[in-house]
């Protein structure tokens, strides 16, 4: 049994896989269930090539984006707490994979969950990108990639 999971969180369909997923789990109560939304700053910003006139505005765009933020992960909490898991949210502002490897190694993370929409281009992932591969070369832990579940539908005779 898993004592502390990660769960990646962000307020779309595809990340409350991720929660649906820790929830089919079912961990002790015991259990340590971090969850994580992650504030994406704009490209730009990370490399540090952004006008000084242009601050105030980055600023203001962070500091609205941590507050829908806030609001998802006040939700995904109140999702896994009402399965009645035990858990402990974190607000980051950075590059998911590289918090979620920061967090996962620091914690003692051993799984990861996050998850996945076989339906949409990778351009359109909230992880931008090919998350899922990155994380599985930067975490030490399990990962564990929740994806929509199939529909079947019923076989003609």
């Amino acid at each position: 049994m898993y004592r502390k999971i990660l769960v990646a969180y962000n307020g779309t369909k595809e990340s409350r896989f991720a929660l649906n997923e820790c929830i089919r789990l079912a961990p002790d109560p015991s259990a340590e269930v971090h969850l994580v939304v992650v504030v994406t700053p704009p490209p730009y910003l990370l490399v540090g090539e952004y006008a000084a006139a242009a601050v105030l505005s980055v600023e203001e765009g962070l500091a609205a984006e941590r507050q829908k933020m806030e609001i998802e992960l006040g939700e995904g909490n109140a999702m896994l707490t009402g399965a009645g898991m035990r858990v402990i949210n974190h607000l980051e502002v950075g590059e998911p994979a590289d918090i979620i490897q920061s967090l996962s190694q620091s914690l003692g993370i051993e799984l990861v969950i996050v998850g996945h929409s076989r339906h949409k281009p990778l351009a359109m992932r909230w992880w931008r990108g090919s998350m899922d591969a990155m994380l599985v070369e930067k975490v030490r832990c399990s990962l564990l990639v929740a994806g929509d579940p199939v529909q079947h539908t019923p076989s003609k005779k």
